[in-house]
Order: structure tokens, then C-alpha cells, then sequence
């Protein structure tokens, strides 16, 4: 007999519930969209109390446990007098930050970025470039600039890790409750949502514009996982960095296209644009599109958005730039080359370094950097490498000659150090003193606290990091199917005396994860020294599609299960903000061991440095600016062996040798109070002139003076009278490119170097007349270059100097030169010709060149 009927089946509907705060708590609900809560202890330990276990389980988001609090509790908050007292302490505090006003006389920055790491509850982000961007936005709003962000706002973000029992990574993706997110609907005049159409493929896909709140910034964020669009068009702002390459370059499209459109649909009308990477670089098309919609021509269009354009390169090797296949390019951009009045192979060549060879991707570093009049690395060593890297761009100049620059990157103090350990140094540093944390002086004040001390408070952090290492032990390997004796093991020998380092990052193959483990005897000595015990913790996660990288997290995985590394090689999953907090805060030694010159930056080791970490690292990246012989220890920057394999086993003896020979020595060298006076030097030296220099607030102030400042002048230059200048300048550009090849010489008299050598100390001098073919004299520059050739590919520019225009005159122009070279040697020289004018920033703004 059947029982089931039609009429018996389970028919569910959806009902959002929305919790009501009761009017007493309504400044919890306000400071809860607000991440500034994120950095500000008192507010965050303000949402901690009202339930510590959910808070931790909802990620430390306020946002989710004000919607998820039952109306008992509310209730009863609202009626606890002394919590009460407590909102009123934090909300006080959080609206005197907010009521600060913003500095004046500061150009507009809109800042790109595809992912944006602010908080472990925001699936915004993946590794280091997004934290790396949100630590900016979280210091833009203290320093109080006028700066505002633009991104995506992902339904998935970037994977969550998990480990089978052999070791290998899982991916598994949650969805985000956008509800319980603090951010907001943008809404237009008429009290809608915004949107902003992007054209993908002759489709348009309408696009969402949210609003998250950074303090006294904002965050924009678009969204096309709404009913407006397809199915296949949602997915885009499905996950960052998910799918194909055509994949990326619709989110590309969306991130650059889609965020100028949102930016003029919300009228904010910024001064300048920073490109943070390449994935933002479309936004240039589109704002040349809107150029000559206004009726400039292409060639005015690229001064105006060349004039207020910056980009930020993060990656030192080519493979790593985003790039394009021109059918990809035909399929989604083509009525671009249209819309700006230009054919489509010179379109091609925005992107291509060279713009015959069509079998040539489009690069996007190239079209980012061809549309920006300013460019830069993210450390003084990796503005060096991508001088070299795109050297190519401008044939006669030399790497050194490139106008590429640098700001190296920084970390946002008040979100990476430990509460106990700010508490500790404003006993010390003054009142207030966080406004000046660029100042070392102020820093310096550490050598005046007491080693115990700082030495127990870096203990306690320690012993939190551990228990968390213990608890999150258990749980993952319950999990994953390890047997109990095996946990058991495991956490039985996690010693608390250890010296605790910590290696945490992205597993790339780089990044030589593994370094240690190339001789295995040696590391098994190290690791079980009598009464000295060591452990070693890993973290990280490897791109999906990097089977290199999740090698060798496998294999970590596999050695921490060995009896003699058992509870002293750890690898820990699911690598997030917030364990990089506690890492970081907690380790005795940071360590990084990327292949030179690889590294293009690396912050996690200046947030350990902020906490008294010392770091043991290669010198490249930020630690080659950082490193200081009493502030930590380093692997030298120069290669001994071109085989990369002999050069690893040199890397890991000779950590070995370091380790063994002087970091556990000292560590444990204690005196009758328990405390290693010379351990605690290296840490104090660490905090005191290595930290300030890596604050963020350093890096806001570089940014400024090195970038936004200059070209903020240089926009408003080309602005001018109707943006006249701006035309005249392209039009001085075109007319000096169409006459150039037109130049010849006509005398050129130097010293016969081939048959006499130039003695030290005399003169060097000559005299050259030049044909200008129209061009004026003084829109040109002749310069003396003096080379060294350090290889038969290498040479290296050693002196330059510029001749004096000694007379112009029906067409021609005389110049002369006596100079003291200042040199001793064999050198190679050679006369260049240059174009000139007062509104280019750098020589490569016109690279155009005439050798004599």
C-alpha cells in the first residue's frame, strides 16, 4: 500500500527574518558596517563579549552576529547597564576617529585593485597583493587623504584549503551572505541601486555598485551575481582568480571598464588613477573612449590619462603579467580600436612590444604601463628588476635609465600588532605616538622597557599561537582521518620552550617551501637537539592550478608525520588573515627563502617585526633594504652557483650552519631571570630600526611624494585652459615623431679615441652639428653617455652628461662638450639625441632617441 501522496511532499518557501536591535544598541548596528571596527581594539573586543565563541565561529564578523544573536539576548544586552557603558566608550571613540577632517589640497586617488585583504570575514582576497591593498586603504583612512578604492565584490572570493590525509590540498569554496556583510546598496537620485552596464562579448551585463566602509574611506565593489544577467554571467563575480584566461579577462574588463563607468555613474571625478597591478589596466581604455568622445583626438586622449596615471607592477617575472591571445582580444575589445578613432593593429600595439608580430599576446604590464606616465616596483631591489624587465619598451636607454621607480611595500600597523605588544610600547613611545610611527626616534624608546618584559609578553604570544596550533591540530586531523595515537603524538610533543619558526606564504615553487628539508639527517639533528627543542610551522595556500606548489605541500605534510619530526614540523591548513596574525605575533624567527631575485616584495615579515620577530630570510625583497646584522639574519642576495639545484643545497647547509651555530645558541642562552639578554637585543633591534621603516604610514608618505604629488601637477598641467595644454603637448608629441627620422649630422669632432687615449684628468671635449629637420633646439637635448661593458648583452651607463647648445641657425644646431669623465678604464661612449619639453616628467615620456 502506498502511503506518499502528491499532497504529502514537503513545499518550502524563503522568509528572511531580520533580527530588530533594540533602540538602545543601534550604535552597535552602525559601528558594525563599518571595518574600521576591524582596527580598533576597543570596538572589536566590544562585539567579542557579547557571545566569544560565535563571534570566533562567525569569523570575528559583527555584522553576522548582530543578525544571528537571538532577541533574548539583545534584550538582555540592552538592559545590562555596564555593557551599556561600554557602547557609549567605544562609540564615542570610533566617532572622534571618524570626525577628524580630511587633509585639504590633496588630488583625488582612485585606487584599482582585483582583490583587497581587510578582514578574514571579506572573501576578497587571496595572498599578499590584497592584503597588501588593504592595509593601504585602512592607512589612507588614518592619514585622512582623499582616496577611495574600486574592486569586485566576489559571491566565493578565493578557496578555502583543506588537506586529505596524504597531503593534498582541497579546495572548497562557501558562499558569502552578502547580509551579513557590512556593506551597502550604492543608490542613485532616485533612490534605485546603482548599476552600471559593461558590454562582454555583445552582451550587456549590469553590473552592481557596493559600498563598504573603511574607516573614514570607501571600498566600491561590483557585482554581477543579481537576476539582471545570465547565468554564465553572474559567474563572473563567482571567484578571484577561478576559471580560464578568458575568464580573467572578462573580470578584467569589469574591474577597469565597469569601474570608470561606476566611478562617473557616482560622480567622485578623481585626479588621478592608481592601477595597482595590471588586472585594472582596461580602465585606461576606457577613460581614453571617453576622451575622444569629448572630442579629442587618440593622441590628445593619451596625454590627458597618461598625465594621471600610475601603475604598480608586483610581479618580477613575465610569465607572472596577464596576457592575452589577439583572438580573445578580436572577440571582446575590438569596437574599442573604433570608439578611439585608431586602427586595430595600433590598438594591438598598446599591449605587444612589438606592434608587427601578431603572433604576440597582449601583455597587459605593457598596455599599463604604455598609458601611465609613472611606473613602479614595490621594493628598491624589485624597481631594479622591472627596469630590466621592460627595458625593451625604450631602445637606447640602458635598465638604470628607465623611469620605473619604486615604493616598497609596507604593513598597517594597528591591524598586524598584538594588542599586549602596542599596550607595552605606548608605556614607552608617548601618547599618541602611532601618528608618528615613521619616526625611529620614537621606536628607539623600546630599548628603555625592561627584557623580561618584553621577553614574557613574547612568551604569552607565543603560548596563545601554540594552543591555537594544538586546538586547530586536533580538529583538522579528526578530520582528515588521522588516527588518535597519531594526534595524540603529534600534540604531546609541541613543546612551549621551543623556539618557534614560522614559514607562511603563498606555495609557490619560488619560494622554495621546502628549502629545509634538502638534507633530512642534518634537519632531524636540529629538531631534536637535547633541551633545546625547535618546531618549525608552515602555512599556505598554492594556486589550484600550481601542482608544483601543492607538491610540495604534500610533501611537508608527509615529512611532519615522521616520528622524529612528529610535533615539530607542522603544517597548518587554510592559511588566513587571521592566523597570520597569530603567526606572525607569535613566532620566535620569520622565515622566507625565495630564489633571487624572485621576491618582489614580501610583507609578512614586516608584520613579525612590528611584534618583535626576528626575521632569517634571503636578501631579497623588502629584507634586502631591512636587514640589519644585529636585527635578524640573512642568505646573501648574490647567487654562487648558476645551477639552481646546487644553489638550494648551498641556501639550506648554509641555514643550517646559521641555526645551529648561532640562532638556538643565543635563543637559549638564558640568565638567572629565564631571559637571553642577547636574543632579546636582536629583538629589540628589530623593533626599533627595522620596524618604523616598514609601517604603512611610510609608505602613504612615499606614495605621495614620489607620485600623487608630481602627477597631480603634471594633471592639472595638461588640464588646463579647456585641456589645451594637454592638446598642445600631443600635437608638440606627434609633430617631433613625424620629423624625427628626418634628423642627420652634419660635423661631429671629438677626440680620436680609436688612436689615442684621454689621460686622467684632461678634458674630454667635442663639438657636433645637427640637421633638426624643423625642430625647435630647444626641444632637444644632446647628452655624453659613458658605458661599461660588464658582459657581451650587459653594459652599465657609468657617467652622462649634457652638451651646451652653443648656437642654432638656419636649420641646424652646434653643440659642445668639455667634461672631466671622472673616470680610469675602458668605457664605451656614444652621443644621444633626445627629445625635450616642459611637461614631460622623464625621458621615456617621448622615447624617442638619435645616436650621433
Amino acid at each position: 500500500m502506498t502511503l506518499a501522496t502528491a499532497q504529502q511532499e514537503m513545499k518550502l518557501k524563503r522568509i528572511f527574518i531580520q533580527n530588530q536591535t533594540p533602540d538602545e544598541l543601534t550604535a552597535l548596528t552602525r559601528m558594525s558596517h563599518n571595518i574600521l571596527w576591524s582596527w580598533m581594539p576597543r570596538v572589536a573586543e566590544l562585539f567579542r563579549s557579547i557571545d566569544p565563541q560565535q563571534f570566533v565561529e562567525l569569523n570575528y564578523n559583527p555584522v553576522a552576529l548582530l543578525e544571528t544573536l537571538a532577541p533574548a539576548r539583545l534584550q538582555e544586552l540592552a538592559a545590562d547597564q555596564e555593557f551599556l557603558k561600554r557602547v557609549g566608550a567605544a562609540e564615542k571613540e570610533f566617532d572622534a576617529y571618524l570626525a577628524e577632517p580630511m587633509k585639504e589640497d590633496l588630488p583625488r586617488v582612485a585606487y584599482f585593485s582585483m582583490e583587497y585583504g581587510l578582514h578574514i570575514s571579506l572573501k576578497l582576497y587571496s595572498g599578499g597583493l590584497g592584503v597588501l591593498a588593504g592595509d593601504y586603504l585602512k592607512e589612507a583612512s588614518d592619514s585622512n587623504v582623499d582616496l577611495f578604492g574600486v574592486g569586485l565584490l566576489y559571491r566565493y572570493g578565493y578557496f578555502n584549503q583543506g588537506l586529505s590525509m596524504n597531503g593534498d590540498q582541497v579546495h572548497h569554496y562557501p558562499a558569502q551572505k552578502f547580509t551579513q556583510l557590512p556593506v551597502e546598496p550604492v543608490r542613485g537620485e532616485d533612490g534605485n541601486w546603482l548599476k552600471v552596464p559593461v558590454s562582454i562579448q555583445g552582451r550587456i551585463v549590469q553590473a552592481k555598485i557596493w559600498s563598504l566602509a573603511i574607516g573614514r574611506i570607501k571600498l566600491y565593489l561590483l557585482d554581477t551575481d543579481h537576476e539582471d544577467n545570465t547565468p554564465e554571467d553572474r559567474a563572473l563575480t563567482h571567484m578571484l582568480y577561478g576559471g580560464d584566461n578568458e575568464h580573467r579577462l572578462k573580470q578584467e574588463i569589469l574591474l577597469g571598464i565597469g569601474g570608470v563607468r561606476a566611478i562617473e555613474a557616482m560622480g567622485l571625478a578623481p585626479d588621478i588613477y592608481h592601477l595597482n597591478e595590471g588586472h585594472a589596466g582596461f580602465l585606461s581604455l576606457e577613460r581614453l573612449k571617453n576622451y575622444v568622445d569629448q572630442g579629442l583626438s587618440f593622441a590628445e586622449a593619451r596625454e590627458m590619462v597618461r598625465a594621471s596615471s600610475l601603475y604598480t607592477t608586483h610581479t618580477p617575472v613575465p610569465a607572472g603579467h596577464d596576457h592575452f591571445p589577439e583572438h580573445l582580444m578580436r572577440g571582446y575589445l575590438y569596437n574599442y580600436a573604433a570608439d578611439l578613432g585608431i586602427e586595430w593593429g595600433e590598438f594591438m600595439a598598446l599591449g605587444r612590444l612589438n606592434a608587427d608580430d601578431a603572433g604576440e599576446d597582449f601583455n597587459m604590464s605593457k598596455l599599463s604601463i604604455r598609458l601611465s606616465q609613472r611606473v613602479n616596483g614595490v621594493s628598491k631591489l624589485h624597481g631594479e628588476v622591472s627596469q630590466e624587465m621592460f627595458t625593451d619598451l625604450y631602445p637606447g636607454y640602458t635598465a638604470e635609465e628607465v623611469h620605473i621607480g619604486y615604493v616598497t611595500n609596507s604593513v598597517h600597523y594597528p591591524t598586524w600588532v598584538a594588542d599586549s605588544i602596542h599596550e607595552l610600547f605606548s608605556t614607552e613611545f608617548g601618547k599618541d605616538w602611532v601618528r608618528d610611527q615613521s619616526n625611529k626616534n620614537v621606536w628607539r624608546n623600546v630599548h628603555k622597557i625592561d627584557n623580561k618584559q618584553l621577553a614574557d609578553t613574547r612568551q604569552a604570544l607565543k603560548v596563545r599561537l601554540l594552543n591555537y596550533v594544538k586546538a586547530k591540530l586536533q580538529v583538522d586531523m579528526r578530520r582528515r582521518g588521522e588516527s588518535p595515537r597519531m594526534t595524540f603524538d603529534v600534540l604531546s610533543k609541541i613543546n612551549e620552550r621551543a623556539l618557534v619558526l614560522g614559514f607562511a606564504r603563498r606555495f609557490a615553487t619560488y619560494k622554495r617551501a621546502t628549502l629545509l628539508f634538502t638534507n633530512r639527517d642534518r634537519l632531524r639533528e636540529l629538531v631534536n637537539r637535547k633541551d633545546q627543542p625547535v618546531i618549525f610551522l608552515f602555512a599556505g595556500k598554492a594556486h589550484p592550478a600550481d601542482q608544483g606548489g601543492q607538491d610540495l605541500i604534500r610533501q611537508i605534510v608527509q615529512i611532519s608525520k615522521e616520528p622524529d619530526f612528529a610535533g615539530k614540523i607542522i603544517f597548518l591548513e587554510d592559511y588566513n588573515m587571521e592566523m597570520a596574525k597569530l603567526l606572525t605575533q607569535g613566532v620566535d624567527i620569520w622565515l622566507n627563502t625565495p630564489t633571487r631575485p624572485l621576491e618582489a616584495s614580501g610583507t609578512s615579515g614586516m608584520k613579525a617585526a612590528l611584534n618583535g620577530s626576528v626575521n632569517f630570510s634571503v636578501l631579497d625583497g623588502w629584507w634586502a633594504e631591512g636587514y640589519r646584522p644585529d636585527a635578524g639574519w640573512a642568505l646573501p642576495l648574490e647567487r654562487t652557483y648558476e645551477d639552481q639545484h646546487l644553489q638550494n643545497e648551498l641556501d639550506a647547509e648554509t641555514m643550517y650552519s646559521v641555526l645551529e651555530d648561532e640562532i638556538i645558541p643565543i635563543y637559549f642562552d638564558r640568565d638567572q631571570r629565564g631571559v637571553s639578554e642577547r636574543w632579546m637585543s636582536y629583538v629589540k633591534q628589530i623593533i626599533a630600526e627595522v620596524a618604523p621603516t616598514f609601517t604603512m604610514k611610510r609608505m602613504m608618505d612615499d606614495y605621495y611624494a614620489r607620485f600623487y604629488l608630481p602627477l597631480g601637477r603634471s594633471a592639472a598641467a595638461v588640464r588646463q585652459q579647456d585641456m589645451q595644454a594637454g592638446k598642445d603637448y600631443a600635437a608638440w608629441k606627434e609633430d617631433t615623431a613625424a620629423k624625427w627620422d628626418g634628423i642627420d649630422t652634419i660635423e661631429n669632432n671629438t677626440l680620436d679615441t680609436v688612436n689615442h687615449a684621454l689621460p686622467v684628468g684632461e678634458n674630454f671635449s667635442a663639438e657636433v652639428v645637427i640637421a633638426t629637420n624643423g625642430i625647435d633646439p630647444e626641444h632637444l637635448v644632446l647628452e655624453a653617455l659613458f658605458y661599461q661593458r660588464m658582459s657581451e648583452e650587459k653594459i652599465v651607463l657609468r657617467r652622462i652628461q649634457s652638451f651646451k647648445l652653443k648656437d642654432s641657425s638656419q636649420g641646424k644646431a652646434t653643440y659642445s662638450i668639455s667634461i672631466d669623465p671622472h673616470l680610469a678604464g675602458v668605457y664605451e661612449y656614444g652621443f644621444r639625441l633626445r627629445p625635450q619639453h616642459e611637461l614631460m616628467p622623464h625621458a621615456q615620456d617621448l622615447p624617442l632617441v638619435y645616436w650621433v
